[in-house]
C-alpha cells in the first residue's frame, strides 16, 4: 500500500490497537473529539464533553427515539407532504462534575497541565481521563475521571471523579450536577453555549421553543430525580443521580434541586496524599406516555440496585459483554500500516455503541453520539449496519429489524396517502412516520422498501430463523411487494415490460426519475423474495400460510402477479457504452467534470443549487455500483467492471455512504488500489473528519461499512440466497485478514493469507462454503484452500471521464464541464483503464 499517509496526529492520538487515546487537549477540534470519545449503548448516549463542562462545542446526552415534534411549514403546500417534523431531544445533562481547588476552576484551555491522557479501551467501554494540574497557587493536583454507559443495564450510566492533592493541602469543591440544556441553559445561562451551532443544512434543526416541561424535581440526602414531559409529542422522561463519596478528609455536603437543575456539592478540606473519590450513578427512563411518577419509581429502583451492589459489578459485566462482542465482531489485519487496526476497531466499537441496547428501536444515522440528521433513522441501517450484525451478532440484528416490523402499520398508512396499496416505509423517521420535508430527495426514495426487504431476507437466510421469517418478516415482505406491483405499470413496446416511474434512488443528486436502476433491481428482488417466501411457507407451514392469506387479504393469484412483475422489470442498459444507465434519462445529461472541480466547491450540495446539480451526470453516492454489490449474482463480472469505470469518475463521495460500496466493487472488479483508497477514506471518515461534520456525531453506517469492506471487499465473502462463497482480494501490502462469521447458528473462522484461505467451524454444526466456484466442506478441523492469486489487478482510473468527447447512440456529443466555469472537456483527456 505505497503512498499511505496516516491522517492522524500521532503525537496527540498515539496508535493503540485496542484503544483511542488523546495525550493533549485542544479547543480547535472540540466537536470532532466530543464525537470520537462519546460513549453509548444504543439507547443512551453521552458525548465526550469534559466532566467540568468547559470547553465544549456541543453538549449532548441523547436517548434513542426520545423526540419532540414540530409543524413543517412548506412554502408551497401540497397533498401528502410530511406535516410533522421529529427531532431528537437533548435530554438533561448528568455528565457534569465541576471541580474547584482553592476556588479556582479546572479549565483545560487555560490551566497548566503537567500531564494529560484521555482514552477509551474498546475492551472495557469506559471513557477515562487522567491529568495532573498545577494550580495558580502552585499546588499539584491529580484528577482521574471515568464515564460508562452500560451495555448490560440499558438505563444506567456510571461516572466517577477522584481528586488527590500531590503537593500541598487545599480546600476543594466538587459540584455534581444534572442540567436541562435542551431549553437553552448552560452552566452560565449562555444559550448559544448550551447546544452549539454550525451552518450546514445537514445539521439538526431546533424547534425554537421550550421542549421539556418539568413535572418533578426531588432530592434526598444523596439522590436527586427529575421528571419531564415533551411539549408536543407528550413523551415522558425521568432522570436521577445517586452519589457516594469516599475520603478520609473532612467533608461538608449540600444538595439542592430546582425544575431545570440539580446540584450535589461536596466541600472538602483536602490534605496532601489523601484522595477524594465521588461516584455518581445515573439512570434515565423514558416512555411514549407512561406518567412521569411511574418513571420516577423506575429510576429509583435502578439506582437502588447500584447502591446495593456498587459500581464494580457493572464494570465487570461491561467487560464480559465486550469480550463476547469482539469474539465474533473483531477483524484482525496483519501487515497494514500502523494505526489501521486501531481505526478498524474504533469503527466496529461504534456499531456496538449504536446497537447494543437499541431494543427494537431503529439505529439512528448518528447512533446516540450527536443530533445530526435530527436523530432520524434512514435506510442506512438496513444496508450498511444490520448486515454486519447479522453475521456477527444476530440477536442485535433481529432487535434492530423489529423496528420496521413494529412500524408496518404506519408504513401502510403512508402508502394510502400516496395512493398506493401495500406499505411505504419512511425515508427518514423516528416514530415510524415520514419526517422528510423535501419529497424529491426524501419520500421519493421508495427504494427504502426494498432495502428493508433485503435486510430481512439476509437475516432470515443467514440465521435459519424460520419463526422470524414466517411470523415477523412475511407481512412486511407482502406489503412491500404489493407496493411495487401497484406503483409500477406495464408497457408494451416491442416487449411486455414493467416500469417504475417518479422515484429517487440512493443518489440524491438525481431525483424523481423513471426506472432508476437501483430501485428497479432491488424492487425485482423484493418481488421475487416475497413470492418465494409465500410459496415456501405454503409447503412448510400451510396452516400459518392460510392464516396470513386471510389476515392480509392475499391470494395465490396476487403472488403469481409479483413474479410476473419481477420477470418483466425494466433494467436499463445502454448498448453504446455497454453500461446500465442510472435511469431512463441519465445519459442524456452532460457530464460534471469532477476532475477539474476545485476542492473549494465541494461538497456540491453546499455550493450549487439543486437544480444545477440535477441537470448533470453527477452522483452524491454510489447508486448503480451499490446495486451491483447487493444483487451481485444478477450481473456478470464484465458488466460490473464497465459500470464501475463509468460511474466512478462522476461520483463525488459527498455522502459518507459512498466509499464503502465503491471499495467493495473496486476490489471485486480488480481496481485494488482504488479499493484500498476508498476503504481508507471510509476508515478515517470520523477519526480524521474527512467530511468536516464529525461534530454532528459518528457516521454509523460508514462505520458498519468498514466491516463490509474487509469481509465482503477484501475477503470476497458473499451470502446469496443462503449460499456462502468467497473470492478473495487481499490487499497487496497486507499479510492476513482473520475474522469470524455466524451462519445458521455456527461460528466460522476465516483466515485469509496470500497463498490460501483457511476455514474452521469453532462452534456449531459443519458448513458448506464455496471458494471461486469450488465447494468446500468445513468442520472442526481447519480446511485450507490454496489460492493462485488475489483476483485481477487493474490500474487505477485517472483523468476525466472515458466517454467525454464520444457520441451517444443518437449521435450527440458527450461533454464534461464544471457549471459556471470554462469550456467543456474534449476527447484529449480521458480515463485510462
Amino acid at each position: 500500500m505505497s503512498g499511505f499517509h496516516d491522517p492522524m496526529d500521532r503525537y496527540r492520538f498515539p496508535d493503540d490497537p485496542w484503544a483511542i487515546v488523546e495525550t493533549a487537549p485542544s479547543t480547535k477540534d472540540l466537536g470532532k473529539t466530543e464525537t470520537l470519545f462519546s460513549v453509548g449503548n444504543g439507547y443512551l448516549g453521552m458525548r465526550g464533553n469534559p466532566s467540568e463542562g468547559r470547553d465544549s462545542h456541543f453538549h449532548g446526552t441523547f436517548i434513542n427515539g426520545f423526540h419532540d415534534v414540530w409543524d413543517i411549514h412548506h412554502a408551497e403546500n401540497a397533498y401528502g407532504f410530511a406535516r410533522t417534523g421529529q427531532t431528537i431531544v437533548n435530554v438533561p445533562d448528568s455528565k457534569l462534575i465541576k471541580l474547584y481547588v482553592d476556588d479556582e476552576p479546572l479549565l483545560l484551555s487555560v490551566n497548566e497541565l503537567q500531564s494529560y491522557k484521555r482514552w477509551i479501551d474498546f475492551r472495557e467501554g469506559v471513557l477515562r481521563r487522567e491529568l495532573v494540574w498545577r494550580t495558580p497557587a502552585g499546588k499539584l493536583v491529580r484528577v482521574a475521571t471515568s464515564r460508562m454507559v452500560s451495555f448490560t443495564q440499558r438505563h444506567l450510566a456510571l461516572i466517577s471523579i477522584e481528586v488527590t492533592m500531590l503537593e500541598g493541602d487545599a480546600p476543594i469543591v466538587i459540584s455534581s450536577q444534572v442540567l436541562n440544556r435542551q431549553d437553552g441553559l448552560d452552566e452560565y445561562h449562555v444559550k448559544e453555549d448550551s447546544l452549539g451551532g454550525v451552518d450546514d443544512p445537514r445539521r439538526s434543526q431546533l424547534t425554537g421553543q421550550r421542549v421539556l416541561n418539568p413535572e418533578i424535581n426531588w432530592h434526598s440526602d444523596r439522590r436527586m430525580i427529575f421528571g419531564f414531559r415533551t411539549v408536543r409529542s407528550g413523551m415522558t422522561l425521568a432522570v436521577g443521580a445517586d452519589h457516594a463519596i469516599e475520603t478520609d478528609n473532612h467533608v461538608d455536603e449540600i444538595i439542592d434541586t430546582s425544575p431545570d437543575i440539580g446540584k450535589r456539592v461536596y466541600r472538602v478540606e483536602a490534605r496532601q496524599g489523601v484522595p477524594v473519590r465521588v461516584e455518581k450513578a445515573v439512570a434515565y427512563h423514558t416512555s411514549r406516555g407512561v406518567p412521569v411518577h411511574e418513571l420516577f419509581d423506575r429510576v429509583r429502583r435502578t439506582l437502588d440496585r447500584v447502591r446495593e451492589q456498587g459500581h464494580e459489578p457493572y464494570h465487570k459485566a461491561q467487560r464480559r459483554w465486550l469480550e463476547d462482542y469482539w469474539a465474533t465482531a473483531d477483524v484482525e489485519v496483519e501487515g497494514a500500516p500502523p494505526g489501521v487496526e486501531q481505526a478498524i476497531r474504533w469503527n466496529l466499537f461504534q456499531i456496538a455503541q449504536a446497537s447494543a441496547r437499541a431494543d427494537q428501536m431503529g439505529i439512528p444515522a448518528k447512533g446516540v453520539t450527536g443530533s445530526g440528521y435530527e436523530g432520524h433513522f434512514f435506510w442506512d441501517s438496513e444496508v450498511y449496519m444490520i448486515p454486519m450484525l447479522t453475521f456477527t451478532h444476530p440477536r442485535l440484528a433481529e432487535n434492530a429489524l423489529r423496528f420496521r416490523v413494529n412500524t408496518l402499520p404506519q408504513a401502510k398508512e403512508r402508502a394510502k396517502e400516496l395512493s398506493e396499496r401495500g406499505a411505504l416505509f419512511p425515508w427518514r423517521t423516528i416514530n415510524g412516520e415520514e419526517a422528510s420535508a423535501y419529497y424529491a430527495a426524501g419520500t421519493a426514495q421508495y427504494h427504502i422498501n426494498a432495502d428493508i426487504a433485503h435486510s430481512l431476507m439476509t437475516y432470515a437466510l443467514a440465521t435459519h430463523d424460520k419463526n422470524f421469517l414466517y411470523r415477523d418478516a412475511a407481512p412486511v415482505m407482502v406489503e412491500t411487494a404489493r407496493l411495487w406491483a401497484d406503483l409500477g405499470f406495464w408497457r408494451d413496446n416491442g416487449g411486455h415490460q414493467f416500469h417504475i416511474h417518479g422515484v429517487t434512488g440512493p443518489d440524491e443528486y438525481t431525483t424523481v426519475v423513471n426506472n432508476n436502476f437501483y430501485t428497479n433491481v432491488m424492487a425485482r428482488a423484493n418481488l421475487f423474495d416475497a413470492a418465494w417466501l409465500m410459496r415456501r411457507m405454503a409447503a412448510d407451514d400451510p396452516l400459518w400460510y392460510e392464516h396470513l392469506l386471510d389476515e392480509l387479504g392475499l391470494s395465490a393469484e396476487e403472488i403469481t402477479t409479483w413474479e410476473e412483475c419481477a420477470e418483466g422489470m425494466v433494467i436499463p442498459f445502454d448498448e453504446t457504452f455497454g453500461i446500465h444507465p442510472q435511469d431512463d434519462q441519465f445519459l442524456e445529461r452532460e457530464l460534471w467534470d469532477l476532475a477539474n472541480t476545485p476542492a473549494s466547491k465541494r461538497p456540491l450540495l453546499l455550493h450549487y443549487h439543486p437544480l444545477v446539480i440535477y441537470r448533470f451526470q453527477v452522483l452524491k453516492q454510489a447508486d448503480v455500483v451499490l446495486a451491483m454489490f447487493l444483487q451481485g449474482e444478477d450481473f456478470t463480472h464484465a458488466v460490473k467492471l464497465a459500470d464501475f469505470e463509468y460511474y466512478d469518475p462522476i461520483t463525488t463521495g459527498d455522502s459518507s455512504l459512498s466509499a464503502v460500496a465503491q471499495s467493495i466493487i473496486a476490489a471485486e472488479v480488480g481496481h485494488q488500489e482504488m479499493a484500498m483508497d476508498y476503504f481508507l477514506d471510509a476508515l478515517y471518515c470520523d477519526l480524521a473528519d474527512t467530511h468536516r461534520n464529525s461534530a454532528d456525531g459518528v457516521h454509523v453506517a460508514s462505520a458498519g461499512g468498514i466491516w463490509g469492506c474487509l469481509v465482503h471487499g477484501f475477503s470476497g465473502m458473499r451470502h446469496l440466497k443462503g449460499r456462502l462463497s468467497f473470492d478473495p482480494r487481499l490487499p497487496s501490502a497486507w499479510e492476513r485478514i482473520r475474522y469470524r462469521v455466524v451462519v445458521g447458528g455456527s461460528t466460522l473462522q476465516v483466515d485469509l493469507s496470500r497463498d490460501e484461505i483457511a476455514f474452521e467451524v469453532v462452534s456449531g454444526h459443519d458448513l458448506e462454503v464455496s471458494v471461486r466456484g469450488e465447494k468446500v466442506h468445513v468442520g472442526a478441523e481447519t480446511v485450507r484452500v490454496p489460492l493462485t492469486d488475489q483476483g485481477p489487478l487493474r490500474p487505477s482510473l485517472r483523468g476525466t471521464h472515458p466517454v467525454a468527447g464520444l457520441r451517444r447512440a443518437d449521435g450527440s456529443l458527450v461533454t464534461a464541464e464544471v457549471p459556471g466555469s470554462v469550456s467543456p472537456v474534449t476527447p484529449d483527456t480521458v480515463i485510462g483503464s
